[in-house]
């Protein structure tokens, strides 16, 4: 039998509120709070502490403050890599950033997710003294691919893949993968031409 976080990892239904997130969150709130706190000049204190709160993280890389996540340890961030400031990485799934990677200021990557019809959404016959959750919850990974550059606001849906060198312009809305080498506006998000790959 699965446990909650394997189900979680595999994509399907799972209890966000065991234990074992909530660990993750505790922890994750703690480091959250040091890192945001912490002055940007003090650089070899801060990447200890992303070093900590990630699964891993790459050399020369760095995130601005404030900086949001949920479990952290599902964050993996390669080298020469640029998260700007008051973003925000829903990470209940893996989360995998490539190399020379720039994402600006206040996007948004969520894994979790509910089902879109009412009936599978809520645990039927919920009540407060329930086991259960009122609601059901599974999440899907994000994966971010070498050499891309995400605009500013732009807001990355669960389970979308974005291609290597791809942009994505400011405020758009990521619903879907992305081909490789691609320019990418609007919300939903549409590939408008491909990009020289140099």
């Amino acid at each position: 039998m699965k446990t909650e976080l394997e189900k979680c990892m595999a994509g399907e239904n799972y209890d966000c509120h065991d234990r074992v997130f909530l660990e993750f969150k505790t922890k994750a709130r703690k480091l959250l709070a040091e890192y945001n706190n912490s002055p940007y000049e003090k650089k070899k204190e801060r990447k200890g502490l992303l070093e900590e709160l990630f699964g891993s993280i790459g050399s020369n890389a760095s995130v601005g403050n404030p900086f949001i996540c949920d479990y952290g340890c599902n964050i993996h961030i390669g080298n020469n890599e640029s998260v700007n400031m008051n973003c925000t990485f829903v990470d209940c799934n893996r989360i995998t950033i490539g190399n020379n990677v720039l994402i600006a200021s206040n996007v948004q990557i969520y894994t979790a997710t509910h089902p879109v019809e009412l009936a599978e959404r809520l645990t039927p016959d919920w009540t407060p003294e329930s086991e259960e959750y009122f609601c059901r919850t599974y999440a899907l990974p994000v994966t971010i691919e070498d050499g891309c550059w995400i605009g500013g606001g732009v807001i990355i849906l669960p389970g979308v893949t974005i291609g290597r060198g791809s942009v994505i312009g400011a405020g758009s809305v990521v619903t879907k993968n992305i081909p490789p080498n691609s320019l990418v506006v609007g919300s939903p998000g549409r590939v408008i031409r491909e990009i020289n790959k140099g």
